[in-house]
């Protein structure tokens, strides 16, 4: 694909994700964080819950809030995103077109789907495998949200080669994740379409799951 000029000039809006602790979540929305993530894999150790009940979640009042999910089942989705009442459903594993057009179909109309593009090491592959789903992904999907590849999905703290989004115009805005960090965002300027947000977590964390909300802060202020 031809490159696409850099557009969205604007500062990148901030998601923080594998959020478990309501203290923590309403210091971030005090510091007007924009999108605030809960993960519902069972995989993971930061599996919102282990610690929230999806009830809790209605209580936050923040227009934001990411259900994370892995390879999940329709009704498992829908319900935990009308109990937990979110506003975005970021779908991290390998769900198809016709999975993307069921849930659409399922959701109210103003929930958003963010489908995520693991990316790994070989570059052509990645370029291959991009391809494919900005061509043949449902036309229901919002935003794409690019992260590393791993046999966990996500939360590696480690960074894909970013210069590989240069290779592609996309349809959608993104959300770009994977290592992001104080030492390495101001390479995001070096990408011609800029993402629509970046997406933060392991390394901003005193454990898995806790924040450490003064480096997300600090972060904040910079990279804006």
């Amino acid at each position: 694909m031809k490159p696409q000029q850099m557009i969205n000039t604007k500062s990148p809006k901030l998601k923080v994700c594998g959020l478990t602790q309501l203290d923590q979540v309403q210091e971030l929305i005090s510091m007007d964080t924009d999108f605030l993530g809960f993960i519902f894999y069972k995989k993971s150790p930061r599996y919102v819950l282990n610690h929230l009940h999806a009830e809790d979640l209605p209580t936050i009042d923040h227009q934001g809030k990411v259900g994370v999910f892995v390879n999940e089942d329709l009704h498992t989705i829908t319900e935990i995103v009308q109990k937990a009442n979110l506003n975005f459903v970021q779908l991290h594993g390998d769900e198809n077109e016709i999975f993307i057009d069921e849930l659409k179909e399922k959701l109210d109309s103003s929930v958003q789907l963010i489908k995520v593009i693991r990316i790994g090491s070989e570059k052509q592959e990645v370029i291959r495998m991009i391809e494919k789903n900005i061509n043949h992904q449902s036309s229901g999907i919002d935003y794409y949200l690019f992260d590393t590849d791993s046999k966990d999905f996500g939360g590696t703290g480690k960074q894909f080669d970013w210069n590989v989004l240069n290779e592609f115009e996309m349809p959608v805005p993104y959300f770009l994740s994977g290592g992001i960090s104080e030492d390495n965002v101001e390479h995001v300027k070096n990408l011609r379409q800029q993402p629509f947000a970046l997406d933060i977590n392991s390394k901003f964390e005193i454990k898995a799951g806790v924040k450490d909300v003064d480096k997300i802060k600090k972060f904040k202020h910079n990279f804006r």
